[in-house]
């Protein structure tokens, strides 16, 4: 069983191109659901055990989650791992198993996320400053991650996988590989290409061009981690709310081009959505601040009026 779950896993960062932390959470679904169905049926499943799972364990275990007060969406996660997993052994192994497609994932609400204010963004610069006094040059990386992040609403992978040959010549545009593999093209804005052009001129590893543009003090290519803790470095300074994260300033980036009139196509392709329902979520969140500002601004927005 454990090789079978190894070639998966192998499968999915080396043929699909997942990152390495979507290949560790599908193994540990993976093991979380070996794991009950072993306690469930008193025996170690073998993989031709697979095949004959029943609708009866599969809803077993979903309601073993729950018990456990896992998180829909972390359940729901699960879920869709083992049916990637089921997908791989028909495919590859020829253990078929129906039963697993007739398994509904819990209903997951669809949070909102909340966007930053532009002078809050406009404050990290110089807060920036004033934490990374040690590498004055990690001063400068830092921006421009934030800038990249803000300026061209990238996903933290995404941006951590630029090169510094990609930034040859401040591009106008960015050639962007987001999730599964989706190819997109992003304007860069001068700014942008200013905090990039500065980081470079500051770094120590700026010789080789074909390494990750983002390093860490050693060295090292930047994880995600790092780049989080930037953030959250940058919240913690500023006393930020706690939704300010990563994501939070490529939400806002997204906000703030609807905002500006973009239609809801051009901010799909643009971020990088394979569906246009995950962009439409921000049209709710424009129409939440125009109903705000409707309901402080109107005239006959307070009862007092309507006497």
């Amino acid at each position: 069983m454990n090789e079978i779950i190894s070639d998966f896993i192998n499968y999915l960062l080396n043929t699909k191109k997942y990152s390495t932390h979507t290949a560790t959470a599908y193994e540990s679904d993976l093991g979380d659901f070996i794991s009950f169905y072993a306690r469930w049926s008193g025996t170690t499943p073998m993989p031709d055990d697979l095949a004959r799972i029943d609708t009866i364990a599969f809803r077993a275990w979903l309601a073993d989650r729950a018990r456990r007060k896992m998180e829909h969406k972390s359940t729901a996660r699960a879920l869709s791992a083992v049916r990637s997993f089921y997908k791989y052994i028909a495919k590859n192994h020829n253990i078929q198993n129906d039963a697993i497609g007739l398994i509904s994932a819990p209903r997951v609400p669809r949070k909102l996320s909340k966007a930053i204010d532009p002078p809050q963004v406009a404050d990290m610069k110089s807060a920036i400053g004033v934490i990374d006094t040690t590498h004055p040059w990690i001063a400068a990386r830092d921006w421009a991650l934030v800038m990249l992040l803000f300026g061209c609403g990238l996903r933290i992978s995404e941006a951590l996988a630029l090169r510094q040959r990609d930034f040859a010549s401040r591009p106008d545009t960015l050639r962007i590989i987001g999730k599964g593999q989706k190819e997109r093209i992003v304007p860069v804005l001068p700014a942008v290409n200013d905090a990039i052009a500065k980081y470079i001129a500051a770094s120590p590893y700026a010789t080789d061009v074909n390494r990750p543009l983002f390093r860490s003090v050693r060295g090292l290519p930047m994880t995600a981690r790092m780049a989080e803790k930037v953030v959250e470095n940058l919240r913690n300074y500023l006393q930020l709310p706690d939704y300010v994260t990563p994501h939070a300033l490529r939400h806002t980036f997204a906000t703030a081009l609807l905002a500006g009139g973009a239609d809801l196509r051009t901010l799909q392709e643009l971020l990088g959505h394979a569906s246009l329902s995950t962009t439409q979520l921000y049209t709710r969140v424009n129409m939440a601040e125009i109903n705000n500002i409707y309901a402080h601004a109107h005239p006959f927005a307070h009862s007092d009026n309507n006497k």
